[in-house]
């Protein structure tokens, strides 16, 4: 086919004018893309069933990931009443022991800041009372 096959058939000149003005316009610098909006129309319609399966992969993921923080955070609202529970029977414990658990607290504490659903008054007094424990043997100096 030479040019004046290709210039005298009306759907070659429109089909060629067409991918020239769509190139033209994917190389010059303005914001529209053409040939890049058609390759993701087409990636779209190939992957479709994948990117449906890899959404609902994502919110499994998501699902597992909260549930496991929200985990962590019951066991450590374990731990602090349980140290409690040792203080309000009068056991004795270390300074490093008191250290222990006040990172526990600034930890859940945070949980409880960054997840305002999750329920924090199981341990509100607990805790305060391990951070008051703890003041009242700082300053006695009569850890174990």
């Amino acid at each position: 086919m030479n040019i004046e096959e290709i210039v005298q058939n009306p759907l070659m000149s429109w089909g060629g004018l067409l991918m020239g003005i769509m190139t033209l316009v994917q190389v010059a610098p303005i914001e529209i893309s053409p040939w890049s909006w058609l390759a993701k129309k087409i990636g779209r319609a190939i992957n479709g069933e994948v990117l449906k399966k890899l959404g609902e992969v994502e919110r499994r993921l998501d699902k597992h990931i909260v549930d496991d923080d929200r985990r962590t955070a019951d066991s450590s609202r374990t731990r602090i009443l349980h140290f409690n529970n040792e203080l309000l029977r009068d056991l004795p414990h270390t300074k490093e022991e008191f250290i222990e658990v006040l990172t526990e607290i600034d930890a859940y504490e945070k949980y409880c800041r960054e997840d305002p659903d999750y329920p924090n008054n199981r341990a509100v007094f607990a805790i305060k009372n391990i951070q008051e424990t703890y003041k009242r043997r700082l300053d006695k100096h009569d850890f174990l």
